[in-house]
This record gives structure tokens, C-alpha cells and sequence, in this order.
């Protein structure tokens, strides 16, 4: 899949539960994935089975993206997938107008920081995605707390044009 074109489909209200199965299997965020405001895509093998999902949520001000729901199967890590549906979704949210990428990663920091994020301020994140689906569901848990964020600046040239 190294050289392979993302071949990501927008989801739609009959693939939420497949992405949502294939998400708790990856342990992200399954709240909100039918919110109208979350722009998720999945991939899916011959087989029909989800096999990576990428999305964003924008700010009101539309200036803002929140990544969301990265993630491949396990059998596809390593091969550069992760990294295509990433920088699919950057576009997608600078397309969309987005001057500034943000996401939640306790985990994956590395993977990240090899995508231009850098270590972010959480309350700033929290302030200019505070109406995010994602921001408010931390929020309200107390998890907020325990998250690390993480920016990237979308301005001087289109993210999948460094793919």
C-alpha cells in the first residue's frame, strides 16, 4: 500500500457502526462520529471490513480543524497508510479553510511530530475547538485534564503535497 492512492469514501450514516466497531478496536473516540459537523472517510480491504479512517471537525470560525480518527488495522501499520489518511485529512481541512490542525495524542506523539505537530497548549485547544464534539465530551468527563495536544500550521503549501 506504500505507493497506492488513498482510496478513502466519505462515511455515510450506513457506515458509522463499521467505523465505529473498527474505532473501539483501535481505542480512539467513538462519540460524535454521526455529528454532522465530523467529516469522516474510511478504507476499506476487498473484504468490505474498515481498515483505516481519517476525519476533522472545523470550529465555528471554520479556522480551526480537529483531527479525529486516525487510524489503520494493525496489518497495514508500518506501511505508510497511517501516514496518507493524515496528511488526506489535513488537506481536507485546509480545503475546507482551515489556517490550523489540532488533535489529542497521549500515545503517538512521535508519528505526529514526523507530521509537522508540535506540542500545543491543551487550554488553547480547548478554547478555539471548545464547541468540537470531542472538546466537549472531555470536558464534561474531566478527561480534558489528561490529554496532550498537539498543532500544526496548514498555510504555505497543501499537506499532501509533502506525501
Amino acid at each position: 500500500m506504500d505507493d497506492e492512492p488513498i482510496a478513502a469514501q466519505a462515511v455515510g450514516p450506513a457506515d458509522v457502526a463499521d467505523v465505529r466497531d473498527f474505532l473501539a478496536r483501535c481505542d480512539l473516540t467513538l462519540a460524535g462520529l454521526d455529528e454532522p459537523a465530523v467529516r469522516l472517510w474510511a478504507v476499506r480491504a476487498a473484504s468490505g471490513a474498515v481498515v483505516g479512517t481519517t476525519g476533522f471537525e472545523l470550529s465555528t470560525d471554520g479556522r480551526h480543524a480537529l483531527l479525529r480518527s486516525v487510524a489503520v488495522d494493525p496489518t497495514l501499520r508500518a506501511s505508510g497508510a497511517g501516514t496518507r489518511l493524515a496528511m488526506f485529512a489535513l488537506g481536507a481541512a485546509q480545503d475546507a479553510g482551515a489556517d490550523r490542525a489540532w488533535l489529542f495524542s497521549r500515545r503517538s506523539g512521535p508519528f505526529w511530530q514526523r507530521l509537522g505537530f508540535v506540542p500545543a497548549e491543551l487550554s488553547t485547544l480547548a478554547a478555539v475547538l471548545a464547541d468540537t464534539t470531542q472538546v466537549t465530551l472531555f470536558r464534561a468527563s474531566g478527561q480534558l485534564e489528561r490529554e496532550v495536544a498537539w498543532s500544526r500550521c496548514l498555510r504555505g503549501g497543501h499537506p499532501r503535497d509533502a506525501v
